[in-house]
């Protein structure tokens, strides 16, 4: 990174420090900065709100960073919502469509939201005219429109979500992903998603509503992509259960943190860094944190060629 490139990065967070609690925060120039949406639970599982930059520590490869910026939770978010519509979930499609406009109602009213259908192919829930929207009844009606039918093309809905989200205008971003079988339609390659992931700053919580005797289940590919980047994974017993469960999501993106830091490895040649973040309460007894596991250092994502 160049001494420009560092000198912009620190007026930029300390220009957050003074006004994260009047407005959102986005980031407008190219510079190494590292987000993390991190979320902070005590022993008994409560969430822990209130927290500042001097309650966290986080350490890349073991070394310790300084810490630019902490944005308080509650903040508003980038969030996509990436639906199987093959032809196994027509059976489903009420209790998807019921969840997934309660998880909407429950979000921050200023987070920007987009819809992502994926069967045999890909296509965006809202027009080309509206890549993102917090109108309520824009994304309700979006989601009436989902049509049962085809094949699965899973990776290739994640990769559609996860570039989509790049365009968005915050920077705490979070994927919710719903699927009721394994892929068996996709261009995309699982290894290139699981780079996609590892590159992006989003949060991904996934949802697998499994038929008991379907062969093409594979529920450790969706629960690899939640763990990659610090989300969770729900396999219901039930379609009964996905209201409670897309709740717990909104619930979980609200409470988040998103701290920033600048590397002190400046080195853009695409390995793994190994990231923990550690958190302490006022009385300085440790917190429970979840967050990624690490990111691939500015390596250019996969050449996907997606239909």
């Amino acid at each position: 990174m160049t001494r420009i490139a560092v000198l912009l990065a620190i007026l930029v967070c300390l220009a957050v420090n003074t006004s994260a609690q009047q407005q959102p925060y986005t980031l407008s120039v190219d510079i190494d900065l590292v987000l993390l949406n991190v979320r902070v639970h005590d022993k008994d599982g409560r969430v822990v709100s209130g927290l500042t930059q001097d309650n966290f520590q986080i350490f890349e490869d073991g070394k310790p960073q300084e810490i630019k910026f902490v944005m308080a939770e509650d903040a508003p978010a980038t969030v996509g919502l990436v639906i199987d519509n093959s032809g196994s979930m027509l059976n489903k499609r009420a209790e998807v469509v019921e969840a997934a406009t309660a998880f909407i109602e429950q979000s921050n009213r200023k987070d920007e939201m987009f819809i992502v259908n994926f069967s045999d192919t890909v296509r965006m829930g809202l027009p080309p005219s509206t890549p993102f929207t917090n109108d309520f009844e824009t994304l309700k009606r979006a989601l009436l429109t989902i049509q049962a039918d085809g094949r699965t093309a899973l990776y290739d809905g994640v990769a559609v979500g996860l570039r989509h989200l790049e365009k968005g205008s915050y920077q705490k971003k979070a994927l919710i992903v719903l699927s009721d079988g394994g892929d068996n339609a996709s261009q995309a390659r699982l290894d290139d998603v699981l780079k996609l992931a590892q590159q992006s700053s989003a949060t991904l919580y996934t949802i697998g509503v499994y038929d008991p005797y379907d062969r093409e289940k594979n529920p450790k590919v969706i629960k690899d992509l939640a763990k990659l980047t610090g989300g969770e994974s729900f396999v219901p017993q039930s379609v009964k259960q996905l209201g409670k469960i897309w709740e717990r999501i909104a619930g979980g993106i609200r409470s988040q943190y998103t701290l920033g830091y600048v590397s002190t490895n400046g080195l853009r040649d695409g390995k793994f860094r190994q990231v923990k973040v550690s958190a302490l309460n006022a009385a300085g007894k440790p917190l429970q944190v979840r967050t990624r596991t690490g990111y691939l250092a500015g390596k250019p994502e996969p050449n996907l060629s997606l239909r």
